[in-house]
This record gives structure tokens, C-alpha cells and sequence, in this order.
């Protein structure tokens, strides 16, 4: 079964609002401030690293051109949409989102099985929804995701990193369980950008944002409660993904 939200590019400012009201107070603080107390703020107003341990993982390692199971690519099922298509695992129901409005994170859905949730966006997405990181030296969204994905809560010193930090908690969907939350860093031939994953016994999370060699964005969240898949398995079907014209 497939499933289109109809969000727009608006949505995703109505979306955040709360959060550009929270920033916006921060730059008060960051202003009149020192970055120990900036940092305090965002902590009371977003959480620490016990209760959003996303806050302080960052890319624990790089991996280069990952390994693509042949075989398992035989198991995968092909997937089509106007803009993005890949090929997927059996049994899993695949959404297709128009954008954000932080669906994954905290709408509750009534799909409780293994799905997966895709998201596209041209080139230069980020960069021209929030002009003030260009300021900062982001030249496109590769970079914008880096700095997000790179930011820390206890590395604060001002208000461009409080803001990374705050990207960071919208961008980032439920994980489950986090205390076994890691990140990676992974690039190849024509494909680069990051896997956030939850690994356990009974259940695996994998949030991977995925920028092609043209800069195309794809995000693909995986909720896979059967536990069946890891790493290298979510790696070959990234290997999947491209744009359709």
C-alpha cells in the first residue's frame, strides 16, 4: 500500500514554528549571554543528552563505498514514484511524504508494522528554506546537513550552533530505545550522506539522509520491527535509490 501526504513547502514552517519561536529567544541569549548559559538555555528548552542522547552523537566513523549484497538485491521488490524510486524489502509498507511536518516523530499513525517512509527534495532545498546558513558559509545542502548531524548540545559556543543543534532534533525521527543510538558517516561512487540506526533485539530504526553526485536529498526512514534488517542490508538498498525525471 501506498500512501501521499499532501504537505507543502509552507507545512514544514508550520511545522516548526514552535522551534523558530524558541530560537528567536535565543537570540536574546546568545546576545546578552555567555555560551555556557546558551547552552543551559537550549538544554531546558530541548533536553540533554540523557533525554535527546541525539543531541551528542555525532558520525562515530566514515565508511567508504559500503559493500552491496548481490544477493540480497534479488530479494528486494522495485518501488516507483513521480520523483525517487528504489527497491525494497518484502513486507514492508512504503509511504511516500511531500515534507515534514515532523510525521514521523510525533503524529501517531495507525501503521504499527515495518515501514518505510521516503522523502525527496531538489537541489538546494535547505539552503534556500533557511537563507541564514548561507550567511554561515553552507553552500549547499551536503554541507548543511554535515554541520547539522555534526552538532553537539556541549559544543554551543554561539548562535549559529544552537541553531545546527536545534535542526538536528527536527530532522532527526524516532529511534526507539536510544541508548543503543549510533551514527555514520558513508560515501561511494555516486551516493554520500548519513545513517542514524538503533540496532535491538526485537526492533531496528535506521534514518538515512542520502544526497546523489546532482545533490538531490532522499531521506529514508526505516521502522523494522521484525528486526531482520542491518546495516549492510540497509546499505545495499541505498544503493537503490535514484530520481525520476
Amino acid at each position: 500500500m501506498h500512501m501521499k501526504l499532501k504537505l507543502t513547502k509552507e507545512k514544514i514552517l508550520d511545522g516548526i514554528s514552535s522551534v523558530i519561536i524558541f530560537a528567536l529567544a535565543l537570540t536574546f541569549v546568545a546576545k546578552f549571554a555567555g555560551p555556557i548559559i546558551l547552552r543551559s538555555y537550549i538544554q531546558g528548552g530541548i533536553g540533554n543528552c540523557q533525554k535527546v542522547p541525539v543531541l551528542c552523537i555525532v558520525p562515530e566513523k566514515e565508511i567508504d563505498n559500503p559493500s552491496v549484497s548481490k544477493e540480497y538485491l534479488l530479494e528486494l521488490l522495485p518501488c516507483k514514484f513521480p520523483e525517487m524510486q528504489l527497491c525494497v524489502p518484502k513486507g514492508f509498507k512504503v509511504i511516500k511524504e511531500k515534507i515534514t511536518k515532523v510525521y514521523y516523530k510525533r503524529r501517531r499513525r495507525q501503521d504499527k508494522g515495518a515501514t518505510i517512509y521516503l522523502l525527496y527534495k531538489k537541489p538546494n532545498f535547505f539552503v534556500n528554506l533557511f537563507p541564514q546558513a548561507v550567511k554561515q558559509g553552507i553552500k549547499n545542502d551536503y554541507e548543511f546537513l554535515n554541520r547539522t548531524m555534526s552538532a553537539k548540545v556541549e559544543k554551543i559556543d554561539n548562535l549559529t550552533d544552537a541553531f545546527f543543534v536545534i535542526m538536528k532534533t527536527v530532522f532527526t525521527p524516532n529511534l526507539g530505545a536510544y541508548k543503543n543510538i549510533k551514527m555514520v558517516k558513508f560515501t561511494n561512487a555516486d551516493k554520500k550522506g548519513f545513517i542514524t540506526y538503533n540496532l535491538s533485539p526485537s526492533e531496528n530504526y535506521f534514518d538515512c539522509n542520502i544526497f546523489n553526485e546532482q545533490g538531490d536529498f532522499f531521506k529514508i526512514y526505516i521502522k523494522d520491527k521484525a528486526a531482520g534488517l542491518d546495516l549492510d542490508k540497509v546499505f545495499t538498498i541505498i544503493s537503490t535509490i535514484n530520481r525520476v525525471d
